[in-house]
């Protein structure tokens, strides 16, 4: 049976966390990000002793907001990013590394007070089984928050354009050699990610609404992050994108119910609970 594992994606994300350990992301701007994911967790349903896992960690980003809330963190990564994790979370010891991919979690099922995986299940052949599995290792009634790249639904047509634009870009960068993928993507952010976003500040400082504007989201945000997503987009090998209806219904199936959408950038962030068995679906 093969793995549920892209080795060339994996490879690149070691790459990209080598490159970009969060080391210069400010704490107000790293506070910042954090809450844009995690708006909609159910922070007061945890215990103080709650256990959980963070799937996908790369650089311990989110984990290093998350362990002083919780009993335990467990943080699992396929790439040599957990090492990055493990420098970055060095003071906490409540944290255990896991270098593993999906498919393969080192822990027993139904044991975790809860788990998130952000920015991850859309870069695996088989997203659908990922979530589940990821949600089996959930105690009935704990909470899942993941963020899948949305499908666009909720944008323009045109808007839908210059994406595709963009992707025929990305699959050609994404196979060139590490060192060039990283010279091209921080070329993309001075050239394309940097006009735009500065164009989006003075727009909306003229009272005009920018929200449809490509990139317009990074314009509170620093040009290290800009740097940092642009080798993340453009150095990726394999992406899938998703409706918000079909994030739904990959929840479902997983067995998730009482499933919440933050309706703000980024898209998607939806949360779940893990059902039991004897329930139905909702």
């Amino acid at each position: 049976m093969s793995k549920n594992i892209d080795e060339s994606t994996v490879e690149g994300f070691g790459d990209e966390w080598e490159r970009f350990d969060q080391s210069f992301l400010s704490p107000n701007e790293h506070k910042e990000i954090f809450d844009s994911y995690f708006r909609i967790f159910p922070w007061d349903k945890l215990k103080s002793d709650a256990k959980g896992f963070d799937l996908g960690c790369g650089s311990g980003r989110w984990a290093k907001l998350v362990a002083p809330r919780v009993g335990k963190l467990y943080l699992i990564d396929p790439s040599s990013a957990i090492n990055i994790a493990k420098r970055n979370l060095a003071d906490n010891i409540n944290c255990e590394f896991y270098q593993a991919s999906v498919d393969s979690i080192p822990l027993p099922d139904e044991s975790m007070d809860f788990g998130y995986s952000l920015g991850v299940l859309h870069h695996v052949p088989d997203t659908q089984s990922a979530m589940t599995n990821c949600v089996k290792k959930l105690k009935f009634g704990a909470p899942f928050l993941v963020y899948l790249y949305y499908a666009f639904d909720n944008r323009p047509f045109w808007f839908h354009l210059v994406w595709h634009i963009s992707n025929i870009l990305r699959i050609g960068i994404s196979r060139l050699p590490y060192g060039i993928r990283y010279l091209i993507s921080q070329i993309i952010a001075l050239v394309i990610y940097l006009p735009l976003v500065k164009a989006s500040s003075l727009l909306e400082r003229l009272g005009i609404n920018v929200n449809n504007i490509p990139l317009s989201s990074y314009r509170h945000k620093s040009f290290y992050t800009m740097r940092t997503d642009a080798l993340d987009r453009f150095g990726t090998r394999l992406e899938k994108r998703f409706s918000k209806r079909k994030i739904k219904e990959m929840m479902v199936k997983a067995g998730l119910k009482n499933i919440k959408f933050s309706e703000d950038v980024p898209y998607w962030c939806a949360m779940g609970f893990r059902q039991n068995l004897i329930e139905g679906n909702s």
